[in-house]
């Protein structure tokens, strides 16, 4: 028996990278998911490659309209909620100087408005004992030049994970946060080798984590084997961000 069986599963920024091969693990593992992206095209090549117990909803974590969409249709399939996996996330690059507001909204509105409106919106049909899992970053924790936003972010997902595993601890709900090292994902495909090589070097093994790797990170806080893990952070980064 799978260790998600007969559970079901949020999953947002679900359509490629850490997303998909999260769901693509909770469905072998029993779970019925649900998945939210924003592209029409990437959403149905997802719900393909998964194969079943997938269900998607297309739209945009920073519209609160959208997050609406997702959770009507939870209640319309009869479902209740176990699993929470807020994985969507955006990022720009700007040195301190050129950062612009147009900049700032974009990646607070995803990072932050869109995992709190998130999550804040499943508690109506979230279970007792339900997991929460919020896609933090090393970002959060490093001082590289000009990601000081997209740092600032992921750092507030940390502190949303503290807070709330206390909000919500007389209904047993645990919140973690999974922090990726640099993963080998869509967003790095046309990326150069030095830009891979560089990214590589600090990890212990020299060479990028893979979507999978994170995903059966993100699979043990979503599970039982994680019930006594609670308001804390797992480093998948392959060492980069610990020595």
């Amino acid at each position: 028996m799978g260790r998600l069986q007969g559970k079901t599963a949020v999953i947002t920024g679900g359509s490629s990278g850490i997303g998909l091969a999260t769901a693509k693990r909770f469905v072998a593992e029993g779970a019925t998911v649900f998945i939210m992206g924003r592209r029409r095209d990437r959403l149905d090549a997802a719900v393909a490659a998964i194969g079943g117990n997938v269900h998607a909803v297309q739209g945009d974590v920073a519209v609160p309209e959208d997050l609406d969409r997702l959770y009507a249709a939870i209640r319309q399939a009869g479902r209740r909620i176990d699993v929470v996996f807020a994985n969507a996330g955006a990022a720009v690059a700007g040195t301190l100087g050129a950062i612009t507001m147009a900049d700032f909204d974009a990646v607070v509105n995803v990072n932050m408005r869109g995992t709190l409106f998130t999550v804040q919106k499943a508690l109506p049909l979230l279970n007792e004992r339900a997991s929460i899992v919020l896609t933090g970053s090393i970002a959060g924790v490093k001082g590289r030049a000009g990601r000081s936003v997209y740092a600032a972010s992921k750092a507030a997902l940390r502190a949303f994970a503290r807070t709330w595993a206390s909000d919500l601890k007389e209904r047993g709900v645990r919140v973690n946060l999974i922090n990726p090292g640099p993963t080998e994902t869509a967003a790095l495909a046309g990326a150069s080798q030095a830009v891979h090589d560089q990214l590589a070097a600090p990890i212990l093994r020299g060479a990028l984590g893979q979507p999978e790797e994170i995903a059966a990170a993100v699979l043990f806080l979503a599970s039982d084997d994680a019930v006594f893990v609670n308001a804390s952070e797992l480093f998948a980064d392959g060492g980069y961000a610990q020595v």
